[in-house]
């Protein structure tokens, strides 16, 4: 059976409680009750011996007994649970309490054989006698018999002090669970609530529907992390659905435009309308070249990306690699009047050369269409502690702000004109993003609207 957080939280919290007032009290008690045996013996040993002392001053020169003053003593004593015997230094008989009231003795005696019983279910107490010697001015005159119930006993007031104790700790213990249960039930609440919460959104989300965002801040800073997890995870896959369905839109445009240029052509031609000359050959041409690389493109894509990617790397000199690349490029740029420049020295890395090559490649190629004719590119490369950076830089249009965060997305374009002066699928980023991070590099990107963009590239040596 399975049981709510809040359930368990609010048992949880009066289990804690109920042990811990179970093992105070059973402590308490345990030593409450040593204690208190401790008090009660020495209380009585105390009591004895006022009470010797107090005899011992009622003996008159002459080897007289005060008889009425020792009726008093012995008769207070027996009402504080003593039955005493005074007996002189003759071994007469001078005050006896069983023959003065041998009823109320026993009465006494079985009043506190009950009273030790309801404390100590498996009591057994005796009957005991403790003998005194009275000293006088002339030496010992006679000696005290003090009979008690042993070891030790409770009278009534004692009896009542440890039961109204023993109250007080029930009640203690009952508010306890009950305040336990009223704040567990509380603080469990507050756990559970947002957990439910995001509980909800997930669930949401595993439906499909990343719109619902969990607005109620939380104190417990977990729940305020797994909250800010939840709602990141959201709109990421939001993010991600949105970028599907563009994809969606923007590969059906991309084959759309060269299949319906085909179509258009080879039906004229087919109608006898357009004679198959070379110039109306070659256009199909053209358009089958575009679809060809656009399936190339994600064909490279889906290689670059898998889980099975492997890297031959080998020891080159980078710079030389960027140079060779820009020799390349250099018809190109001129073609457009865009000047290139490349500054660095000798850089020797470990990385697999061809796909840093097309890294260099994407960046450059992506550089070349968002740079106006009369601008710069700029390539440099330097090495610092055990890492070599590689930095494009042009003064072309720039990214805006909103789109950078996605740029190396697949099919991802800032430009949403799609037309053929740009060109391209929008995966050169992501290819060049997923072969620095196969190398345990890093990319990033900063650009300003108007000013420029510019990525450097960090790869380990």
């Amino acid at each position: 059976m399975k049981f709510s957080l809040r359930t368990k939280l609010s048992l949880s919290f009066v289990s804690v409680v109920l042990i811990s007032v179970l093992l105070v009290s059973l402590i308490t008690n345990l030593l409450l009750d040593k204690h208190f045996k401790e008090y009660v013996i020495e209380n009585q040993e105390r009591k004895s011996r006022e009470i010797v002392a107090q005899v011992s001053q009622q003996f008159k020169t002459g080897e007289e007994w005060d008889r009425d003053a020792i009726e008093q003593i012995c008769l207070n004593a027996l009402e504080q649970g003593l039955i005493l015997k005074v007996i002189d230094a003759s071994g007469n008989l001078i005050w006896d309490a069983t023959v003065h009231d041998n009823e109320q003795c026993e009465q006494m005696l079985a009043h506190m054989a009950k009273n030790m019983s309801s404390r100590y279910p498996n009591w057994e107490g005796s009957y005991v006698e403790d003998v005194y010697p009275l000293a006088g001015d002339l030496g010992v005159v006679g000696k005290v018999v003090i009979g008690y119930y042993g070891p030790f006993y409770f009278n009534d007031s004692d009896l009542a002090f440890i039961n109204t104790l023993n109250r007080l700790f029930i009640g203690v213990g009952a508010f306890s669970l009950v305040l336990s249960f009223l704040i567990g039930s509380l603080m469990a609440k507050r756990l559970s609530t947002p957990i439910a919460r995001v509980t909800t959104t997930a669930r949401m989300i595993a439906k499909g529907y990343f719109g619902g965002r969990i607005a109620e801040p939380s104190t417990t800073k977990e729940i305020a992390q797994l909250t800010e997890a939840i709602n990141n995870l959201a709109e990421t896959l939001e993010n991600q659905e949105a970028l599907r369905k563009r994809l969606t839109a923007d590969v059906a445009h991309e084959l759309r435009t060269p299949l319906a240029t085909l179509q258009s052509h080879m039906e004229a031609m087919i109608d006898g309308i357009w004679e198959p000359d070379v110039q109306r050959l070659k256009s199909c041409h053209e358009e089958i070249m575009r679809i060809n690389r656009l399936v190339g493109d994600l064909e490279k894509l889906a290689r670059y990306e898998s889980d099975n990617l492997i890297l031959t790397k080998t020891d080159f000199d980078v710079s030389e690699l960027i140079r060779h690349i820009i020799r390349n490029f250099e018809n190109d740029f001129a073609a457009k009047g865009i000047e290139i420049r490349f500054t660095g020295g000798r850089e020797i890395i470990t990385a697999d050369r061809d796909k840093i090559s097309q890294v260099v490649v994407n960046l450059l190629s992506n550089a070349l269409k968002y740079t106006p004719p009369g601008g710069m590119v700029q390539v440099s490369v330097e090495g610092a502690d055990d890492v070599t950076r590689i930095a494009v830089r042009d003064n072309g249009t720039g990214i805006p702000p909103e789109d950078l965060p996605h740029i190396f997305e697949r099919f991802y374009r800032a430009d949403k004109s799609r037309n053929r002066l740009t060109g391209g699928a929008g995966i050169g980023l992501t290819i060049a993003k997923t072969i620095v991070d196969a190398h345990k590099g890093s990319i990033q990107v900063r650009s300003k609207v108007g000013e420029g963009t510019e990525f450097t590239i960090t790869l380990p040596r």
